[in-house]
């Protein structure tokens, strides 16, 4: 008489809830992975847009590409053992802040990659990386003339009509205006391209400005 477990592992055989692995596959995979991930960790290395790089969460979008495609491998050969690595993964917590909400997007990016190469869609991993690079290229080439500043005045009652003209102009939008004893001050985001790059001299040479302070914003 068979046992219980021989049964229920003849059933999922059946049901196909078991792949047999082979090297090949495996290997096929993880380097589908690896090579797709080697495409993120560039276009994120030259098309990056915060303030400060970090080449150790570069990296990790490598390691959670590959990562992932051999969870994705372990999860699809084996039902039982799927459940139980389930269950591990759900009690990991990660503590760790991202700056830039971009940064995540590149997390899901690698972490989509390595779950259809692990899968073996491999075309499919292959065509979406390279559709999802062409468009973050596109991006941010389009948006490579423009840079945003944070730009702080100080001035007299006189220079408020000509500096609120001046902000229409260049479609600067208004943060907060301070009152102080005989002065005033106000913060306002301003965006141009680099042929407006002496708009700085434009605010000081404004009549009642006492001062003009620029400072380049980058969204950290």
């Amino acid at each position: 008489m068979q046992s219980i477990r021989s049964v229920l592992r003849e059933s999922i055989e059946q049901l196909g809830l078991v792949e047999h692995l082979t090297v090949a596959y495996i290997l096929v995979s993880l380097l589908c992975a690896a090579l797709c991930s080697l495409v993120i960790y560039f276009v994120y290395k030259l098309f990056y847009r915060g303030a400060v790089y970090s080449e150790n969460f570069a990296v990790l979008i490598v390691m959670t590409t590959v990562i992932t495609a051999f969870i994705t491998i372990t999860i699809g050969s084996n039902l039982v053992l799927s459940l139980g690595m389930v269950g591990a993964l759900s009690i990991v917590r990660f503590r760790s802040a991202v700056k830039d909400p971009l940064d995540v997007g590149f997390l899901f990016w690698g972490i989509a990659v390595g779950i259809t190469s692990g899968a073996g869609l491999y075309p499919f991993a292959v065509i979406a990386t390279a559709a999802i690079a062409l468009c973050y290229i596109l991006f941010c080439l389009c948006a490579r003339g423009r840079r945003t500043f944070v730009v702080v005045i100080k001035y007299e009652d006189k220079a408020e009509e000509e500096l609120e003209k001046l902000l229409g102009e260049v479609h600067g939008k208004l943060r907060g205006k301070a009152k102080y004893k005989g002065e005033n001050e106000l913060t306002a985001d301003v965006r141009f391209k680099k042929k407006n790059a002496n708009l700085l001299d434009r605010f000081t040479a404004i009549e009642g400005v006492t001062s003009a302070v620029m400072v380049e914003y980058t969204g950290e």
